[in-house]
């Protein structure tokens, strides 16, 4: 049998010894590494503390209940985007003997718990306006809507940051979307504002809250299932499992196909292991060399372990 190992490390390619009438090729190519949010997670999370400590010292100030409440929830958002950071973090740390492919995992954990985090948020969220219906609270509308404001800028300018990497790591996506539900809810804060101002009507302020809150479930939903999947090894989204195992059947020599599993190493990487029956044997080096690349340029699979097996060698039903 012969094992095709692609790692993202970037080590020289080397070929491994034959025996027994089989050989062993490790194919080793570089893959490139996911941008650093470093950067962004250091701005972000001193705009969020900058606006927590302004936002309570105003509702202290103006004796608001509501910006004190507000300026709590906003407190999340540094907790969010702290784990968000520590998952990117150690994603980058090296493998270990005891971590053999590092703590890349923590990331899809980083982003379950951003999820689960923005569902606590809207359970308060949600719970207060509801009390809220039924005895609108007195509120200075234009100071509220002022403070929110500011609240839009910080939050969307903090969401922005992450913008241009949440397709392609649900990590990254999860501190985006807590920040955009944020910039949303004090969206809703302006606007409920100003109609109190203008017109008294108090029960705008809850009810504005429970629709941006039924908004920013259905993105929420949408990241807790995906992180949920990655969580149990499932095959991580934008992979079509039939289309890659049409891809390696249709490699030259390959007859048949099985023990094929894709999974997620991190929220950027997924890995791909399978079991190919060539009765010939693999075609030379080159076969190597073209499924690594097949793999990489058409699924973005940048790290596949395959095992060649010739019709002795199968020794299961394939």
């Amino acid at each position: 049998m012969a094992d095709l190992h692609d790692h993202d490390h970037g080590h020289a390619h080397h070929q491994g010894h034959g025996h027994a009438g089989h050989g062993h090729g490790h194919e080793h190519g570089h893959h490139h590494a996911p941008a650093s949010f470093d950067r962004a997670f250091a701005i972000g999370i001193a705009l969020n503390i900058a606006y927590v400590l302004a936002e309570g010292g105003a509702g202290w100030w103006t004796g608001s209940v509501a910006l004190l409440a507000d300026a709590g929830h906003n407190l999340s958002d540094v907790l969010g985007l702290a784990v968000a950071w520590g998952g990117a973090s150690l994603a980058r740390k090296p493998a270990t003997k005891r971590f053999t492919y590092g703590l890349k995992g923590s990331t899809i954990l980083a982003a379950l718990l951003n999820a689960l985090f923005l569902l606590v948020a809207l359970g308060a969220i949600v719970l207060e306006a509801a009390q809220r219906i039924g005895d609108p609270p007195v509120l200075a509308g234009l100071t509220v809507s002022a403070v929110a404001g500011v609240g839009i800028l910080v939050n969307a300018l903090t969401a922005w940051l992450f913008a241009r990497g949440r397709h392609g790591d649900v990590n990254i996506r999860g501190a985006f979307l807590h920040m955009l539900s944020d910039a949303l809810v004090s969206a809703g804060v302006v606007i409920a504002g100003i109609v109190i101002w203008a017109t008294g009507i108090g029960w705008i302020d809850p009810v504005v809250s429970l629709v941006i809150a039924a908004l920013i479930f259905w993105q929420t939903w949408g990241l807790l299932r995906e992180t949920v999947e990655l969580s149990l090894a499932g095959v991580p989204r934008g992979i079509d499992y039939d289309r890659v195992a049409a891809a390696l059947l249709a490699l030259p020599g390959v007859t048949r196909l099985h023990d094929l599993h894709i999974w997620a190493m991190s929220t950027t990487e997924p890995v791909l292991t399978a079991h190919l029956l060539m009765p010939g044997g693999p075609p030379g080096d080159a076969f190597l060399a073209d499924a690594r690349d097949m793999l990489r340029r058409d699924f973005a699979i940048g790290h596949a372990t395959l095992q060649v097996e010739t019709g002795e060698d199968c020794v299961v039903d394939c």
